[in-house]
């Protein structure tokens, strides 16, 4: 019986392209960030990427004689940055016993029923592959992109760009504080950063106790009330609250004792800037996948010794960046 279970595994909808193109059709459960279609995404062929920056010189010219030379135009230094795109696999098993037996609902067919096994068992795959990406994400948000661990420093985007990231202190702590006038200072350190690019809009995604101290604070209370007393005539509530020309929206983020964002901090980013936030896919470390564009994930499949069930393997290769990280502005309570 084990035998012919097993032999069941090596027709094609079990091989290494159709559990891939399988893992990848699976229902996608949007997260936050996922929602608001914040980074492009580009599949790559290799495993890093290189970032070419060239600095835009912005001078003002003065007037000339007709006839004379004009100003000779300064042109902007070249640098480039390398990459190394992070590798991401889990694996779990489809043993023998998790298939004796089973037949679909209505059906004699056990090969339909062995793949609603191992469908449910990438599912549950998939889902660990798109809270790490969101969890990356908020990090590429944030400047700093960390491990699992919460601690363990993948990237600092500061670093790697030279440029050092900006600040404001919203003072809600203080009853006087003009919050209208943070929400202008983190404004214009955007478009100070930001040169001659164009954004639609700004927006924040807070901690819970930022969230709270700001529409708590008394120069903000009128504005929120007034909001939440319309709130059910709105047609779409999920932006948050928007003041002084930023959406403040409270971020829930956590895995264990893992926080995605800082409960007493905020980040306010520039939204609608072309080619500002991607994700780079890159290939998986199989034969099949070799010098092709990367997906979004990968699913392979390998028998077990003795024959006893069959291993699944996942993964993903992604690296999402700000490409312009000064942009990035910290909000501390």
């Amino acid at each position: 019986m084990s035998k012919m279970i097993l032999d069941v595994f090596n027709k094609d909808m079990f091989r290494c392209a159709s559990l891939t193109a399988a893992i990848n059709k699976l229902p996608y459960k949007p997260s936050r960030i996922a929602e608001m279609r914040l980074f492009a995404e580009q599949g790559v062929t290799t495993d890093k990427v290189v970032i070419e920056e060239q600095d835009g010189i912005l001078a003002l010219l003065p007037t000339s004689k007709r006839g004379q030379a004009g100003t000779v135009a300064k042109v902007g230094t070249r640098r480039a940055r390398a990459f190394v795109i992070p590798h991401i696999e889990q694996e779990d098993s489809v043993l023998a016993d998790d298939v004796l037996n089973v037949r679909k609902f209505g059906s004699e067919n056990q090969e339909e029923a062995i793949a609603e096994v191992v469908n449910n068992r990438l599912a549950a795959m998939r889902q660990n592959h798109e809270i790490t990406l969101e969890y990356q994400r908020i990090g590429a948000l944030q400047g700093q992109i960390l491990d699992a661990d919460g601690s363990t420093v993948i990237y600092n985007l500061f670093n790697e760009f030279d440029v050092v990231e900006q600040t404001v202190d919203f003072a809600l702590d203080v009853t006087t504080t003009n919050v209208l006038s943070k929400c202008v200072e983190a404004a214009r350190l955007i478009e100070d950063a930001l040169g001659a690019s164009i954004y639609t809009r700004l927006h924040a995604f807070c901690g819970k106790n930022f969230f709270d101290a700001l529409t708590g604070h008394v120069y903000v209370q009128d504005a929120y009330h007034r909001y939440q007393d319309s709130l059910m005539l709105r047609s779409d509530t999920r932006k948050g609250f928007e003041f002084g020309g930023i959406t403040f929206e409270e971020y829930y983020g956590k895995i264990g004792s893992v926080s995605f964002i800082d409960a007493n901090e905020a980040r306010i980013f520039p939204v609608g800037v072309q080619d500002l936030f991607i994700t780079y896919f890159a290939p998986a470390d199989m034969i099949e996948a070799v010098n092709t564009i990367g997906l979004p994930l990968y699913a392979k499949q390998e028998r077990m010794p003795l024959d006893k069930g069959i291993r699944l393997h996942t993964q993903s290769n992604p690296l999402s960046l700000c490409l312009r990280p000064r942009c990035l502005v910290k909000a501390t309570i």
